[in-house]
């Protein structure tokens, strides 16, 4: 994780997160590898869980398959995403499933590079745009409250050659049946767990 993308998690849980209020927050590619959001959340008062991949450090659940979250719908209060979507081959089957365990009036927080160089684990597949994440709204039926993309480089050299994209959604209702059978349907065709 480069620096400017912990910054920007810091501001989102500053703006975001009532002071007083703890809750759940699930944090999808969440494995320690040069960094890790989990202070920013557990020093608020909030409950968080690691999910990713494969075990290590910072995972607390462990997900094998990237489209199927062994967790409970509606089971968090806040789910939180960063510098793993570029990684996810079929990113909008993992958005579905992150909106599925985000209870209604739940908050996304959604950080993904919107450019830098190929960074393989195992695959580095997408960059992302602010239509990107207007475009994700709409597909997992969220409302987006923010989006913003860096455009110029950031003051640490080493986060320089990054720029991310910075969302912010709010579940609305529960993801419709319609949308939720689709998922279902998509993820059988690949071979996935339905």
């Amino acid at each position: 994780m480069h620096r400017s993308s912990y910054e920007h998690m810091e501001e989102l849980a500053r703006e975001y997160l009532p002071a007083a209020a703890g809750g759940t927050v699930v944090d999808i590619g969440s494995q320690d590898i040069n960094g890790s959001y989990r202070s920013i959340f557990e020093s608020r008062g909030w409950h968080y869980t690691g999910v990713d991949a494969a075990g290590g450090c910072n995972v607390d659940v462990v997900a094998p398959d990237p489209y199927r979250y062994p967790l409970a719908s509606g089971s968090a209060d806040l789910v939180i995403s960063g510098q793993a979507f570029e990684h996810v081959e079929y990113f909008w089957l993992s958005w579905l499933e992150i909106v599925r365990l985000t209870r209604p009036g739940g908050r996304i927080f959604l950080i993904a590079p919107s450019r830098g160089p190929e960074h393989r684990h195992p695959v580095d597949c997408w960059r992302f745009y602010a239509d990107g994440f207007r475009a994700l709204a709409r597909w997992g039926e969220v409302e987006l409250l923010h989006v913003s993309t860096d455009t110029e480089p950031h003051a640490d050299p080493e986060s320089a050659v990054w720029g991310d994209t910075v969302g912010v959604f709010a579940a609305t209702t529960r993801l419709s049946w319609r949308r939720a059978l689709l998922a279902r349907a998509m993820r059988a065709l690949m071979g996935g767990s339905g």
